[in-house]
């Protein structure tokens, strides 16, 4: 039997009504910008393979310094949230976060070797697909974010990457 929201909590999720956090989870979609702005990148590279510095300087996020670096108006209220977010929630988020970081940093490994062997149909069939899977983690965050508790399954991840 689940116990009963913390003071804490109830007074977060009131404050989170009238923020861009979502007042059950206490999560924001703004975190997943980070992850935006590689897809954007990794989607450009067949056509702009100059760009590969650019995209190989992206670096895994945590979601609290994501929001220490950001300039939103509820920053200060997404730090504090986040240490009160229901595991419900924060269970499968950090999990899908976990698995975007992960088929990101494979993306550009991948990128970066089709660019060096001169495959240039391998790195846009592979920047197609890995887009795509990276934009369906990103769904599946932001349905966590607003409330879902559902993930992607690793098998499925490892397939996709591996064709």
């Amino acid at each position: 039997m689940a116990s009963d929201p913390s003071p804490e909590y109830l007074e977060l999720k009131a404050r989170a009504a009238a923020s861009n956090l979502d007042p059950e989870t206490l999560l924001a979609t703004d975190y997943l910008n980070h992850f935006n702005e590689i897809v954007m990148l990794l989607e450009m590279v067949p056509d702009m393979p100059e760009i590969m510095d650019e995209v190989k300087a992206w670096q895994p996020k945590a979601y609290v310094d994501h929001f220490r670096d950001s300039t939103i108006a509820d920053r200060e209220l997404a730090i504090e949230a986040y240490a009160h977010v229901p595991e419900i929630y924060l269970r499968p988020f950090e999990h899908t976060v976990l698995q975007l970081n992960n088929v990101v940093v494979t993306s550009i490994q991948l990128m970066e070797r089709y660019i060096e062997a001169g495959d240039m149909s391998m790195l846009r069939e592979q920047a197609t697909v890995m887009s795509r899977m990276i934009q369906r983690l990103l769904d599946t965050a932001s349905g966590i974010i607003h409330g879902a508790t559902n993930t992607m399954d690793q098998q499925e991840i490892d397939s996709i990457i591996a064709t």
